[in-house]
């Protein structure tokens, strides 16, 4: 059994890992200046592979329906260990506010029924009696997808690792080598190190053609005299951009999310916030009235296919990174893929996609 187990990075993957490794008797240090922030912080918490779902997507789309189910169990797992991480199973609603989308709904419903994949198509009417105030001319329910309260579940994979034994450098790492992590005030020692270091894992290995991908996000709260959120996610396109509205305690709103390249430039910008509020309000006019919170951006970790890093990149090197998206819900088969390399047993079979040489050395 490996002894001495460095996780670079402590966004949701790496405190995943991190936890899951403790458990199984390693001796476990997470390396990040700010363990708990980054990406996994401003992140929407959708765990939504089916709503996701495209043709031609599949090997994405099986990674993700693997871990869904596996989130249950991770998430009642974490609740006795660390805190509970807002599991909610109200499912989601993707909207077509024209004919366009509406065409677009029906290819993806088509698709997903000939995966088997659960799904219903509703009319606008009936949108609006199971949601009150959300727009469309149709919608498709898909009660499978769930979400997470990310900050709580952050909050929950910390508790859990330090009750677990996990130790924390919180500092930069600024490189790696066999048998070490260098760090700007020194070195960790391990027999194995596991880069999830996001978006910046690139600068650490080779073979990981991870690039950054700018989103933005805002945080809304229902007033007195507003509806409030709706209760299930929800999700649809506003002139071709994708905007989700994910419901929070305590009538909060998460809305989200911009993406496009940027390098990693971690500001919000005016367009970013001006765009998210004019779709929002399109399929949900009563977010108008809401209090504006918080309005933050996160780099995701994009590798060019969609699929993410998972596996050895060589002696004493794993790779659990390139999420993209989605980071929050691979992270109960990305934790549990490393725990069985770690322990020397077979990853979970859907795995083998994310197989961190399948493009080759840059």
């Amino acid at each position: 059994m490996v002894e001495r187990v460095a996780v670079i990075g402590g966004g949701v993957i790496g405190l995943s890992v991190a936890w899951r490794a403790a458990l199984a008797g390693h001796d476990v240090t997470v390396v990040d200046p700010s363990p708990g922030r980054g990406a996994s912080w401003v992140a929407g918490g959708m765990l939504a592979p089916v709503t996701e779902a495209w043709p031609g997507e599949e090997a994405a789309l099986h990674l993700g329906e693997e871990s869904l189910r596996r989130w249950p169990a991770f998430a009642a797992e974490l609740t006795r260990d660390g805190g509970d991480p807002g599991l909610s199973t109200a499912g989601t609603v993707v909207v077509a506010l024209d004919r366009g989308d509406a065409g677009q709904l029906e290819v993806l419903a088509g698709y997903l029924a000939s995966l088997g994949r659960e799904v219903e198509s509703v009319t606008g009417r009936q949108l609006r009696a199971l949601e009150p105030g959300v727009n469309g001319i149709r919608a498709l329910l898909v009660p499978g997808d769930l979400a997470v309260d990310n900050r709580r579940l952050l909050r929950s994979l910390q508790a859990a690792a330090v009750r677990r034994g996990v130790k924390f450098a919180d500092d930069e790492v600024t490189g790696l080598e066999p048998g070490r992590v260098r760090t700007l005030a020194g070195e960790v020692r391990c027999d194995v190190a596991v880069i999830a270091a996001g978006a910046r894992s690139g600068r650490l290995h080779p073979a990981l053609a991870v690039r950054p991908l700018k989103g933005e996000i805002l945080r809304l709260r229902a007033r007195r005299t507003s509806l409030p959120p709706p209760a299930r996610t929800v999700r649809g396109v506003v002139e071709g951009r994708p905007i989700y509205l994910v419901p929070r305690e305590h009538g909060e709103l998460v809305l989200g999310a911009t993406q496009y390249e940027a390098g990693f430039d971690e500001t919000v910008s005016a367009r970013g916030v001006r765009e998210l509020l004019e779709g929002a309000e399109r399929i949900f006019p009563s977010i108008d009235e809401y209090e504006l919170v918080e309005c933050a951006s996160g780099l995701r970790a994009a590798s060019v296919d969609t699929i993410p890093f998972i596996g050895e990149l060589g002696p004493g090197v794993l790779a659990a990174t390139g999420h993209h998206r989605n980071g929050l819900l691979l992270a109960p088969v990305t934790a549990d893929a490393v725990v069985a390399l770690l322990d020397g047993a077979p990853p979970p079979p859907h795995v083998a996609a994310a197989d961190p040489h399948r493009l080759g050395e840059k």
